[in-house]
């Protein structure tokens, strides 16, 4: 026989049936934007797919808006791949950074 936790978790779930499909929260321990890029960014930009963006100065919200709705080839990140904290630190990591002679790019 069901608890009533149970019941109202298995309730829960039947009245919102795309909530237990939903994405997880993102972490609540924001990841360090160099580790962000290397993970996500460098993949594509400094590796000769994407255009080489370190040492540029590009504006924090530019790299933002560019991340979230993505352009031409480069694909939009969800806030659950890298969330809206991560995202504002990546972009002002970026901003700030200088060239890295080892990244390829076009």
């Amino acid at each position: 026989m069901p608890t009533r936790t149970g019941t109202a978790v298995l309730s829960a779930l039947l009245l919102a049936p795309g909530a237990a499909l939903a994405d997880p929260p993102p972490s609540a321990t924001p990841r360090e934007p160099a580790k962000v890029y290397a993970s996500i960014c460098g993949y594509c930009h400094g590796a000769n797919v994407g255009p080489i963006i370190l040492g540029r100065a590009l504006a924090p919200e530019l790299v933002m808006t560019l991340v979230r709705n993505g352009k031409n080839a480069m694909p939009a990140f969800r806030p659950t791949e890298i969330s809206d904290a991560e995202l504002s630190a990546v972009a002002a990591w970026v901003s700030a950074s200088v060239a890295n002679p080892g990244e390829k790019g076009r």
